[in-house]
C-alpha cells in the first residue's frame, strides 16, 4: 500500500465523493483535448453521485467501486470501478470491464494507480471472470503504458463520445 494512502472499497454512502473525484480527474485529465462544455456535461451525467450509487448498489458481482483516500484527511485522491461489459465495449462471456481508474496527478507515481489495478484484478478473480476489458482515449499514451505494464495488450477499438465530439478509444484486455 502506498504510503498516506488508503484503498477501500466503496459503500453506501460513498457516492458523493465518487462522483467529486470522478469529475475532477476526468476534468484533469481532459482538460486540454475536450471542449468545456462538452467536459461539463459529460461529468453532469456520467459522474453524478446517482450513477456511482447505482454501482455501489449494483446486484451483478461484477460491479465494485474503490476509493483511494490521503490518510491524513481521507480525502479522495482516486478511485477504481468494475462493472459487467457495458457499450460501448463489446466483450464476451466471462469478461469483466475496468470501467474506471484515475489517481490525481499528484499522487500518480506513488504506486496507488498500481494498487488500485491490484484491487480490480483481485475483484475480477474473486467472481470468477476470465478476462478483464478496459477502454482508454488512444492518445492517452500514459496510460496505455500504465495498462501495458498491468499485462494489458490491446485486441480492439472503440468510439467514444463525449459531448459532442468522438474520440477513438483502444480496448484492452489481460487474460485472468
Amino acid at each position: 500500500m502506498p504510503i498516506g494512502i488508503n484503498i477501500r472499497p466503496a459503500v453506501s454512502g460513498d457516492e458523493n465523493a465518487l462522483g467529486i473525484v470522478g469529475a475532477a480527474t476526468f476534468l484533469e485529465s481532459y482538460s486540454e483535448t475536450i471542449p468545456g462544455a462538452d467536459l461539463i456535461s459529460h461529468c453532469q451525467t456520467q459522474h453524478a453521485p446517482s450513477v456511482y450509487r447505482s454501482y455501489i448498489a449494483s446486484n451483478d458481482p461484477n460491479y465494485a467501486c474503490w476509493l483511494a483516500e490521503y490518510s491524513g484527511t481521507r480525502a479522495p485522491i482516486g478511485y477504481a470501478v468494475t462493472t459487467s461489459v457495458e457499450a460501448p465495449t463489446v466483450g464476451e462471456p466471462g469478461d469483466i470491464e475496468l470501467k474506471r481508474i484515475y489517481v490525481f496527478s499528484k499522487y500518480q507515481g506513488t504506486g496507488t494507480g498500481r494498487e488500485l489495478m491490484m484491487q480490480a484484478l483481485a475483484h475480477a478473480r474473486e467472481v470468477g471472470a476470465r478476462r478483464m476489458l478496459l477502454g482508454t482515449y488512444d492518445q492517452n499514451h500514459r496510460a496505455v503504458a500504465f495498462y501495458e505494464r498491468a499485462g494489458f495488450q490491446k485486441v480492439g477499438e472503440r468510439q467514444f463520445q463525449v459531448g459532442g465530439q468522438l474520440f477513438n478509444d483502444i480496448i484492452m484486455a489481460v487474460t485472468l
